[in-house]
């Protein structure tokens, strides 16, 4: 965790090690209540300059539409109960679905970088089974024709 920190917290980030940081945040936060996670991040943004507004809106985003998200996936990971996904892999999906909706990052590059972090730090089934599930958003909501025409 002490890596972690140490890129959370250095002056320039890549938008890849910035994904990273807030991964491991939304990662962290799911093991708290709601309330609980909306205080630790509070504490730790007023001691600390997360240093990339991405990773404070989109700790912030992902907890505003956390029910919306996880609804998403839940419909689309047939088969799978969300306490039955792993911590991790439920992160990665969390993030994946708040960049595909609510950023104008383009849905292939989302669903990639999400890809890429289940290979970083998931199983090794865990990245076929989150392009599934994020390819399954996408299609059944349109997203992608949606971020073509941006």
């Amino acid at each position: 965790m002490q890596k972690f920190y140490t890129l959370l917290w250095k002056d320039i980030m890549t938008r890849r090690e910035a994904r990273e940081a807030l991964f491991t945040l939304i990662y962290e936060m799911s093991f708290h209540k709601e309330n609980e996670a909306s205080e630790i991040f509070e504490k730790e943004a007023e001691q600390r300059d997360l240093g990339d507004p991405y990773i404070s809106e989109g700790l912030s985003g992902t907890f505003a539409h956390i029910e919306e998200i996880d609804s998403l996936i839940s419909q689309n990971a047939i088969g799978w109960k969300l306490e039955r996904l792993s911590k991790v892999s439920h992160a990665i999906l969390r993030l994946g679905c708040y960049e595909m909706i609510y950023t104008d990052l383009p849905v292939r590059i989302a669903i990639n970088e999400a890809v890429e972090l289940a290979k970083k730090f998931d199983h090794d089934q865990a990245p076929s089974f989150i392009n599934g599930i994020l390819n399954s958003i996408a299609d059944k909501n349109d997203l992608k024709s949606k971020s073509e025409n941006n």
